[in-house]
């Protein structure tokens, strides 16, 4: 009795899944944590930062406007309008650029990601799918780190 050739199971197809799936890993092996933590950083950092040169001149001195807004729209419960524009106006200068350095990112990402919140409850509750824009590069952030290229890893954080 001669034994069945049985060659499908033994032979590798090509199909539209398996062309998929090679493409999904050379894109995983391609964009890793390192490039995802840098341009995360760099992007959000952007965003921040350029927010709080609206409400600067010079090196860090607040503009009316930007007392106007604290005052007139933005209405941040329990914090004076005054000390609110101090507030935000540093830490839309110090995190960010905190976070395209790569030091202390996860505290960095967090101390944004709180601003966030803040912002989304209090100040604009309906701009959701913007702040979320927002969060997910920090969250990303705060739980992954800064990456090999940056100086949390230079000085040994992880």
């Amino acid at each position: 009795m001669t034994q069945a050739n049985n060659t499908s199971s033994t032979t590798s197809h090509s199909g539209p899944l398996d062309i998929l799936n090679r493409c999904a890993d050379w894109l995983s092996n391609l964009i890793g944590h390192d490039l995802l933590a840098l341009a995360a950083r760099v992007g959000i950092g952007a965003v921040f930062f350029l927010s709080g040169r609206t409400k600067a001149e010079g090196l860090l001195t607040i503009t009316d406007s930007a007392y106007s807004l604290f005052r007139d729209e933005y209405k941040v419960p329990l914090i004076a309008p005054e000390i609110a524009a101090h507030m935000a106006t540093y830490a839309e200068h110090l995190f960010p650029i905190l976070l395209v350095l790569g030091l202390c990112t996860r505290g960095s990402a967090l101390a944004l990601l709180g601003m966030t919140a803040v912002i989304q409850i209090f100040v604009y509750p309906d701009a959701w799918p913007t702040h979320l824009t927002w969060a997910v590069p920090l969250l990303y952030l705060a739980g992954r780190g800064a990456g090999t290229v940056s100086l949390d890893r230079a000085v040994g954080i992880k």
